[in-house]
Order: structure tokens, then C-alpha cells, then sequence
């Protein structure tokens, strides 16, 4: 304690613990041995401006700079309000990205920066030692990029953070930087470009709508991308691939199921529509528990599109394809099969419902009998002889 009390001393800035503001900036007026006295700074929702405080609840507070620092690493006090403070300084003037060392922070402006990145801006960070320029998340990437080919090692970069922080875009643009140095020039189907045109598909089938944020990923991911020796982008894969699979069955509003239900909805071709059954979202029980099935300045037809045009790209067939639309059309008419009976032998509840279960075999292409089964009943299996009994 007797180091603290050495900084903090009368007419030092100091941070206060505050239950409305977190932190509140102050003056210490006067210490004793136990506590010191504050004067908080006017204009903030405080109950007063001056409070006395034990010395464990303050921090002594960073001298001034313009526009913050862009390393952390060099504040002369590092505690939480100092951080807190810094972050909040840089945001206001647009600079989203600060370092701690070689770890970058980003926080997510919720709107378009188009000056930070672009080609241009991949140019400018290109070789450059990290940080030599501005915090970037091309400086990280570039740093990963020259370690691998300067000590031929694998790299990792670890995007995280709560949702709506901005993960999905970081490792977009990472990707996107990474196929910038790594790529070749080519009139075909190059594979960085396939790797970019991966995001759009992933997003479509992993991406919800959330209390928080349009296009959250309800997912998460290990992705690796491959280069050859002469530093050139080879392949890639996707290792770890853990999906939020709940929210297929249950959703709530004001959130939506995965985006790809509703592109296929909006944007199935006349001929999807009849072979698939395909009708409109609102008349999926699994995308209609919620009654939000349009985002702001997204349109579902056109992102179907747009998924179909990424699935080319990386490979998927038009056979493929159609596979994975009957897929799709199938988990939506199984979520229209109601059932009744009680405790007793269940039942579909109307006609409806075996309608649906009709179509779930049509496009299955198998018995409707064994379906029924599939649904309405259980197989215990034992040692001397199996069992089928009917669901509750």
C-alpha cells in the first residue's frame, strides 16, 4: 500500500471506481493514511463532485496526449481505466485499431470506414514492420505473413471477442490481405479466390440474426490456409467447423434462423419452387417463431444468388447444389409435422402436418410408411431382442 500512497499524492489525476461511469476523472484535494479525497470532474452524471475513496479504488491517471496512444504498452500506468480511457479517445477521432504490444485491439465502429482499407491501404503495409505505421489489422496479418516465410513456421492468429465485436469482418479482412501477398495472376478460378468467395457461403449457412447484431456467427471456426514454398497461396481448408445447431428448431424474437432459409425462400427458382415445395418463410414453423424474415438493406432473392455464385467458385456442383437445397427444404417441411396422442401413442396432429411428412418423403425418396415410423416411434435394442415403441 505504501507504493500506492507514493502515487498518489494531492494534485495528481486520478481514476474513481463509479457505479454509473464505471471510471470518473478527478483531482485528489487531500490523503490520510487510509483514504484521499477527490474532486470529481463537473459535468458528469455523479451524485457529487467531491467523494473520499480508499486508495485501493483509485488509479493514478496517464498524462494527456492528443488523440491517445496507439500502443498501449507505452501509457506510463496500465490498469483498466487507463485502457478504457485510451480505446475511447482513439474511437471518437475513427481510429478503431490500438495495439498492446503485438496484440491488436479493434472496436467495431457498427458503420463503413472505407478509407482504412482497399488496396491502397494493403500497399502501404505491405513488408512493413509491425508498428512501424498507424494500428491496422493488414499490419497483423503482414507481421503473421513475412514470420511464416522468413522461419517457415505455421502462423495462428486468434480473432475473438463477444458477439457483435466484429470477429466475422476482422477475418474477412485478413483473408482478404492474405490473398493480396499470396496470390498469382490467372484467367481461371485462382484459389485465393476461392478462399474469399468461401466467406459469403459460410456466412449464409452459419450467420443468424441476433439481439445484437444482423449478421452474427453462430459458429466457430479454424480455418487454415495453405502456401507453397514460394510464399504463393496453395489451398486451404476449414478444420474445426462447430455449428449452433439449436437454433435450427428454436429461435426467438426479435432473431432469425440461419440466413440460407430465407435466401432459399426468397430467391428458389419456379422450378426449385414446385419441385421443392417450396413456400414462403413466413409459413415455416422453424422461421416464423420470431416474425422477422427481412434485414435492413439486405435482400434475401440476391444473396441467394450470391451463394449460389460462391458455391461455383469453390467447387460445389450444380448436382451437388441440388442436394443441398432438397437438404435444406426437408429440415423446413419436417418443422410443419405437429404432433398429438398425449402420453399414449403420438400421432400427427392434422392433416397438415402428414401433408408435410408426405412431402419430407417425396423429396427423400423413401417409404412413407418407414417414415412414419422414423417419427412416431422408438427401437430399444437389447441383448436377447429389439423393441419398437411408440413416442409419447
Amino acid at each position: 500500500m505504501g507504493s500506492v500512497k507514493t502515487l498518489l499524492v494531492v494534485g495528481n489525476e486520478v481514476w474513481v471506481s463509479d457505479e454509473k461511469e464505471s471510471w470518473a476523472l478527478g483531482k485528489v484535494t487531500a490523503t490520510d493514511d487510509e483514504s484521499l479525497t477527490v474532486t470529481l470532474n463537473v459535468g458528469k452524471s455523479l451524485d457529487s463532485t467531491e467523494r473520499k475513496v480508499k486508495f485501493e479504488e483509485c488509479h493514478r491517471a496517464n498524462p494527456k496526449f492528443h488523440g491517445g496512444v496507439e500502443d498501449m504498452t507505452k501509457l506510463s500506468f496500465l490498469h483498466e481505466p487507463g485502457v478504457l480511457h485510451n480505446i475511447d479517445v482513439r474511437y471518437e477521432l475513427d481510429e478503431i485499431y490500438t495495439y498492446t504490444g503485438s496484440i491488436l485491439i479493434a472496436v467495431n465502429p457498427f458503420r463503413k470506414l472505407p478509407h482504412l482499407y482497399g488496396p491502397h491501404m494493403m500497399d502501404q503495409y505491405k513488408s512493413v514492420q509491425l508498428g512501424q505505421l498507424t494500428p491496422h489489422v493488414f499490419a497483423v496479418a503482414d507481421s503473421s505473413f513475412r514470420a511464416m516465410v522468413r522461419e517457415e513456421k505455421s502462423q495462428s492468429i486468434l480473432v475473438s471477442g463477444e458477439s457483435g465485436a466484429g470477429k466475422t469482418e476482422t477475418t474477412k479482412l485478413i483473408m482478404q490481405y492474405l490473398a493480396y501477398v499470396g496470390g498469382r495472376k490467372t484467367d481461371g478460378r485462382s484459389v485465393e479466390q476461392q478462399v474469399l468467395e468461401s466467406n459469403p457461403l459460410l456466412e449464409a449457412f452459419g450467420n443468424a440474426k441476433t439481439s445484437r447484431n444482423d449478421n452474427s456467427s453462430r459458429f466457430g471456426k479454424y480455418v487454415e490456409i495453405q502456401f507453397d514454398p514460394a510464399g504463393r497461396i496453395s489451398g486451404a481448408a476449414i478444420r474445426t467447423y462447430l455449428l449452433e445447431r439449436s437454433r435450427i428448431v428454436q429461435i426467438a424474437a426479435p432473431e432469425r434462423n440461419f440466413h440460407i432459409f430465407y435466401q432459399l425462400c426468397a430467391g428458389a427458382s419456379p422450378e426449385m419452387v414446385e419441385h421443392l415445395h417450396i413456400k414462403p418463410a413466413s409459413e415455416f414453423n422453424y422461421l416464423n417463431q420470431s416474425n422477422c424474415y427481412d434485414l435492413d438493406c439486405v435482400d434475401n432473392a440476391e444473396e441467394f444468388g450470391r451463394t449460389q455464385r460462391a458455391m461455383g467458385i469453390v467447387g460445389i456442383s450444380e448436382e451437388d447444389q441440388a442436394q443441398v437445397w432438397r437438404t435444406l427444404a426437408v429440415i423446413l417441411h419436417l418443422g410443419n409435422c405437429k404432433f398429438t396422442g398425449g402420453i399414449e401413442e403420438a400421432k400427427f396432429a392434422d392433416e397438415e402436418s402428414e401433408e408435410s411428412a408426405r412431402t419430407v418423403a417425396e423429396l427423400l425418396n423413401v417409404d412413407l410408411q418407414l417414415l412414419h415410423k422414423a417419427l412416431l416411434t422408438r427401437t430399444i435394442v437389447t441383448i436377447e431382442q429389439t423393441f419398437v415403441r411408440p413416442m409419447d
